[in-house]
């Protein structure tokens, strides 16, 4: 039961038998084989489809939501036995917003000195993506926006609040000002990270309420892109102080504190509302605990 759930919830997620077989490392017609199966074996149909995927039936919608539950659990079953008889082992998973990655690096080496036997695989995702890979059991937990934006059900432990610094190059007519307005920042070619990044969408709401338009000559997903457009001359960028500080080091760039319209956002980890926990994921909200509390 417990495989033929695992591919239902590939199937839902993927939504294309072909690639849901791939991510299993099985023969589609095995898949099919097992949907059918377990279909078999609940009494009802979950899957619409001819000749390709046509999505969940309502009865697969709500078996869904136990897929998850019972996989998950069996899941945390492994995971405790499995510390019982070794202690902690394993891998952890978490996505994290291109923002908080030097964050992320600070919890991976506290985390692996005192547990050297887990490994971490770290993820650059966007906000909601990374609530949807918890909830698809893709990741065991995220550092994300904890106040700005809705998160549902899930346990959270809050690391810092994300304060705005201006990236400018040396011929910007910005650097050396001791800190600037969001407001002066119109006219300026701007380099931002892309809309569908929560953190774009601040930014966006700081500027409008400064009475600036939110346009950026240059959009991506990744900082370390916009810290070289920057360097190449002619933009200015936005970014959290942390990773602003950590690409810039040892650059040509200022890094000017802004101030006026704009609030600071709570950043932190996110973990499946779940108790108890996995004893991993469990010794790594500790871990982010007691970071906070420094």
């Amino acid at each position: 039961m417990i495989d033929k759930l695992e591919m239902f919830l590939a199937v839902a997620k993927e939504r294309h038998f072909g690639r849901a077989a791939a991510s299993l490392g099985i023969t589609q017609p095995t898949l099919s084989a097992g949907i059918k199966q377990l279909e078999e074996q609940l009494g009802v149909l979950l899957v619409f489809r001819g000749s390709r995927f046509g999505g969940l039936t309502p009865e697969g919608q709500s078996a869904l939501i136990w897929a998850r539950r019972i996989v998950g659990d069996t899941r945390q079953l492994r995971e405790e036995m499995r510390a019982t008889r070794h202690g902690l082992s394993g891998r952890l998973r978490i996505a994290v917003i291109p923002t908080a990655l030097t964050w992320a690096a600070r919890i991976s080496a506290r985390f692996g000195a005192a547990h050297p036997n887990v490994g971490m695989t770290i993820l650059s995702r966007t906000s909601v993506e990374i609530l949807q890979m918890i909830d698809d059991l893709d990741v065991d937990a995220g550092i994300s926006y904890l106040d700005n934006e809705p998160l549902g059900r899930v346990t959270t432990v809050s690391l810092y609040d994300e304060r705005y610094i201006l990236v400018c190059g040396a011929e910007s007519p910005l650097t050396g000002r001791d800190h600037v307005a969001w407001s002066d920042l119109a006219g300026h070619r701007l380099c931002l990270l892309t809309s569908d990044m929560q953190n774009r969408r601040i930014i966006n709401r700081n500027l409008i309420e400064a009475g600036v338009t939110p346009q950026a000559t240059v959009e991506s997903s990744s900082t370390v892109v916009l810290v070289a457009h920057v360097l190449e001359g002619g933009w200015i960028t936005i970014l959290p102080e942390d990773i602003a500080a950590f690409l810039s080091k040892g650059k040509p760039l200022s890094l000017i504190p802004l101030d006026g319209a704009g609030a600071s956002h709570s950043v932190g980890l996110v973990a499946p509302w779940r108790e108890p926990h996995t004893p991993v994921l469990e010794a790594l909200l500790s871990e982010a605990r007691r970071m906070a509390a420094r």
